[in-house]
């Protein structure tokens, strides 16, 4: 149910991001909409009393590399490409980091890649490829900032396993959105164009809108994939998740946004849903300790802070 609910609840968010940039900004609706996350995600770290953690000495820094690469610049990214193309755009372009952490974790990692994982790769590019066309590639600024969203996504979670190993996954998530947050308020701040919001009723009707984005499809979205993986193997829950989300992504766009995808559209998407597929249920064949996941795929931890610091028996999960 939850790993259901996880890909639903990602299936809205091009969608979403659409409807809400066709009445703002982009840079101020992902400075807002983020707001709103790394405000719901002071709430755990508060009960947990692990606000301070954030400005660890010696953790703050990496944390907010972190939320630099894997909130900032990739929300910005995939706003503003976004708000130049449509959902169905974005969601086929997102379905290409598979491949990037395929590469990745080959040259940075040392994780040769399986037969099985390059010809899953390959079917995902011929999908991306087909379904978006080669013309756009050249012609749209659209296409481009999509494309790169993804790879800040990835560029974050090696970071994470270089820099932060043994880091609670609550704190990472809470971290990327509340630096993320607040440095897309301050891009703003420095770079937005005032002129472009609109009047103060305007900007009421549009909180729900930055809630919903944020709380519920950001973190919200976060803390589902958690409670799946509590109870699903890694494996069976990807396997459910990720594949479904771009088929179902284009149900939300024609629900909110009315947009309906091309005969061209699904067959590259059901090309992309079935190298997917294959890609996140292919084992390997070392089963290296350290893997690079999706973007709401958490890092498996060992308790961190020691029990003087949290104040509790000292134990293990």
């Amino acid at each position: 149910m939850f790993a259901a609910l996880c890909a639903v609840n990602a299936a809205f968010y091009p969608a979403m991001t659409k409807l809400i940039t066709g009445r703002g900004d982009a840079l101020f609706v992902a400075a807002a909409s983020n707001l709103f996350a790394g405000l719901c995600a002071l709430v755990p770290l508060a009960l947990r009393g692990e606000i301070a953690v954030l400005v660890r000495r010696g953790l703050a820094l990496r944390l907010l590399a972190i939320a630099a690469l894997g909130t900032a610049a990739a929300n910005l990214l995939f706003y503003v490409g976004t708000a130049r193309s449509n959902a169905i755009v974005a969601t086929l372009c997102a379905q290409i980091e598979p491949a990037y952490s395929l590469l990745l974790a080959w040259f940075f990692l040392g994780h040769r890649p399986t037969p099985r994982r390059v010809a899953a790769t390959s079917v995902l590019l011929i999908g991306i490829a087909f379904a978006i066309g080669p013309s756009s590639f050249a012609g749209s600024a659209a296409i481009w900032p999509l494309l790169a969203t993804p790879l800040c996504w990835q560029a974050s979670h090696l970071i994470v396993l270089r820099g932060l190993p043994g880091v609670p996954p609550i704190v990472l998530t809470s971290a990327r959105y509340v630096y993320g947050g607040v440095l897309l308020a301050v891009l703003w701040l420095l770079i937005g164009e005032p002129s472009t919001l609109r009047n103060g009723a305007e900007l009421l009707r549009l909180v729900p809108l930055f809630a919903i984005q944020g709380c519920v499809l950001g973190y919200g979205g976060t803390l589902l994939w958690y409670q799946a993986i509590a109870r699903l193997d890694l494996a069976r829950a990807t396997a459910i998740v990720v594949p479904s989300i771009p088929l179902l992504s284009l149900a939300a766009s024609f629900v909110l946004l009315g947009e309906v995808a091309s005969g061209r559209q699904w067959l590259g998407l059901a090309l992309a849903a079935l190298g997917i597929l294959a890609f996140v249920t292919a084992s390997h064949p070392d089963e290296p300790r350290e893997r690079i996941p999706s973007p709401t795929a958490p890092i498996a931890v060992e308790p961190w802070l020691s029990a003087r610091e949290r104040g509790t028996p000292s134990r293990r999960r």
